[in-house]
């Protein structure tokens, strides 16, 4: 090599070593934020929304003991990261929860468990007026796409056995036309036994909620399924 290309050579390198590694620096900056970016998007937690009546918020009950509280901790204990939001109204009815679920879902949930109608059937409420109002319900989520697990619920006894067949099949029937995950009684294994539930013998004791938890747990992996399906796709 010449001595005049050698000193051409050196200064060209020496002209555009540093724009060359500029640009090297760059492209190793944005590499590493695309590859950090993309598992923390995958990473992020699943919010479910808890909407219900007195039965989710927790009535008479400490604040971590809730149905809510203690799902959230249910799933955590088997590898989930989840947040459960309490969005339960204390007397809530299905008209009830209609008219505020806009509000709720400011929360953004990537997933929604719907426990309403205890309170239409303790107060004789037509069932095809629930109907309506959870038809209504699931409809506006699904315009969110935001999955569902349905909870269902039974009248009281009192009011004959026409109106609770009516009153049973509303939550079957809307389960079906929904395609929604559906759970038929969100109180089963804990209605009228008195050592699970509190002095009203209507809302579950925070051991009759664990019940709960314990019953409705596969239902809930089964949405959470739903949604890293969702985000997949």
């Amino acid at each position: 090599m010449s001595r005049s290309f050698a000193v051409t050579a050196s200064r060209a390198s020496g002209g555009y070593g540093p724009w060359f590694r500029s640009v090297n620096a760059w492209v190793a900056l944005v590499l590493f934020i695309l590859t950090i970016a993309a598992p923390s998007a995958r990473a992020e937690p699943i919010t479910i929304l808890g909407f219900g009546d007195s039965l989710m918020a927790g009535y008479g009950l400490s604040r971590g003991s809730s149905f809510p509280a203690q799902l959230e901790a249910a799933l955590r204990q088997r590898g989930h990261d989840v947040r459960v939001i309490n969005a339960g109204v204390s007397g809530d009815t299905s008209a009830g929860g209609k008219a505020r679920l806009g509000w709720s879902l400011a929360e953004k949930p990537d997933a929604a468990i719907v426990e309403l109608g205890a309170n239409d059937g303790l107060r004789g409420l037509s069932s095809e007026a629930m109907r309506g109002n959870l038809d209504a319900i699931l409809s506006e989520l699904r315009s969110h796409r935001v999955p569902v697990l349905l909870a269902g619920m039974q009248a009281p006894p009192n009011l004959g056995r026409e109106y609770a067949d009516a009153f049973r099949r509303v939550y079957a029937d809307l389960a079906a036309a929904h395609g929604v995950i559906f759970y038929p009684f969100f109180l089963d294994g804990v209605a009228a036994d008195r050592s699970l539930n509190q002095d009203d013998g209507m809302h579950p004791s925070a051991e009759g909620v664990a019940v709960v938890v314990d019953r409705i747990l596969p239902k809930v992996e089964e949405l959470i399924v739903r949604v890293k399906s969702q985000r997949a796709g």
